[in-house]
């Protein structure tokens, strides 16, 4: 099985580096002082919170490193949607989250984070297999124009890139230079080790 650190190497989620903006990481620091126990959603209502969780849970588990449950990706979700999203869009997630349960009701008897772990793993499995991919990037730019993905791909794509920017990931998973030296532009992959953080 691969291990996270090269997942994160080979995910496509680097196309989502484009929202490294000051504003969402500003918000995904403030993420970082909510208690779990006293937190409480700012959108989402209690389903929608907890499919989230879920699935973030899933796609990000807690193995040798934090999973995603434990730099508050859900927290950091509902904020984004909350503050950075405007209604229309916030209308839409609301819309997507209840189709993809009224989808996983129609399959597996019920909504997302009350199935069984075997039946979770087919629910995303299947949405891996059929939802839409982004487009190949050049310097962090889309390639051609870009089709809808979807809610499942666009979650995962959020959920990785708030995971990877976290200050736990960025500074104690991923290397890190808080001071930048010279550039050197030919390093072999070897000498490098893990990925970057942003």
């Amino acid at each position: 099985m691969m291990d996270r650190r090269q997942a994160l190497k080979k995910t496509g989620l680097w196309a989502g580096a484009a929202m490294a903006t000051p504003s969402f990481l500003s918000l995904l620091q403030s993420c970082k002082n909510e208690s779990r126990l006293e937190w409480q959603p700012v959108f989402l209502i209690e389903q929608e919170a907890r499919t989230i969780s879920t699935m973030v849970d899933m796609l990000l588990p807690r193995t040798e490193t934090p999973g995603a449950l434990d730099v508050k990706v859900d927290i950091f979700l509902d904020t984004v949607f909350a503050k950075a999203y405007d209604k229309e869009a916030q209308e839409n997630v609301r819309a997507e989250i209840t189709a993809f349960n009224d989808d996983c009701k129609k399959t597996y008897g019920d909504v997302f984070h009350q199935l069984s772990e075997t039946d979770r793993i087919e629910v995303l499995k299947t949405s891996e297999k059929t939802s839409g991919t982004f487009n190949k990037g050049v310097w962090g730019v889309a390639v051609g124009e870009q089709q809808p993905v979807g809610f499942y791909r666009s979650l995962k794509s959020m959920a990785i890139w708030a995971y990877c920017t976290s200050e736990e990931i960025g500074k104690n998973v991923l290397n890190y230079d808080p001071i930048p030296q010279e550039y050197d532009g030919c390093v072999p992959l070897s000498e490098v080790g893990n990925r970057w953080t942003f």
